[in-house]
């Protein structure tokens, strides 16, 4: 009985110690994350133009799938480049161009599907762009309005975005951005799945756009701030 309780008690502080390492490990890098989010970065260091780094960023969607529940997918394939100016937003700009076909929701026969005549169709139009035409502050919020054309058909759209924050990397500067906003996909033709069925879309009309977006300048090695 008296070794049973033995090998319970350090089993258990075992466990404490593990949890209470681990705490510290976490608040250790949420703090590093946070002394660069923080950093009292000048606007010279912070503007520029930067390029998307694709491999930490995604291009992300969501729809209903009949009025249950959301089904995501992705954009594999895409490039962009956005000019920062931190001291002035309105001067600043985004281009970005994806390649449909890349479409990735983690079923085969559904991308597919996604490619053909009854979405997408990627052979005729292989490619979606947004140029953006004005950046302004409202109150405490950046909005973006631009044109974004997918399957042939182009049409202003303006949503919010949050600049996340910087990191300094050995040969400049590296920018987080956040964005989301909705589209209704049958405003671009795409229309397939929009016929209701007891009183529900097979697919739902509105689509959820969720951009993460990691974007780094080449410039000049930037020291963060004391």
């Amino acid at each position: 009985m008296r070794k049973t309780a033995t090998i319970a008690f350090a089993t258990l502080a075992i466990a404490l110690i593990a949890g209470i390492a681990g705490f510290t490990n976490r608040t250790a890098a949420e703090g590093f994350s946070t002394n660069f989010q923080n950093a009292n970065f000048s606007d010279e260091d912070k503007s520029g133009t930067y390029t998307f780094d694709t491999s930490h960023t995604t291009i992300g969607f969501r729809v209903k799938h009949m009025g249950l529940v959301d089904v995501p997918g992705y954009f594999r394939t895409f490039s962009g480049t956005a000019v920062y100016n931190a001291k002035d937003a309105a001067k600043s700009s985004v281009e970005f161009s994806a390649t449909v076909t890349s479409i990735d929701t983690g079923v085969e026969r559904r991308d597919n599907h996604l490619r053909s005549k009854d979405f997408f169709e990627v052979d005729k139009y292989p490619t979606m762009t947004f140029k953006s035409t004005k950046v302004e502050k409202k109150e405490n919020q950046l909005m973006i309005t631009g044109d974004f054309t997918l399957k042939g058909v182009t049409k202003q759209i303006t949503f919010p975005f949050e600049v996340a924050g910087f990191a300094p990397q050995k040969d400049g500067m590296k920018m987080g951005v956040t964005a989301q906003t909705t589209i209704n996909r049958r405003d671009y033709g795409i229309d397939w799945g929009s016929n209701m069925e007891n009183g529900v879309a097979m697919v739902s009309d509105e689509v959820r756009i969720d951009l993460q977006i990691e974007a780094a300048m080449k410039k000049e090695t930037v020291e963060v701030p004391k």
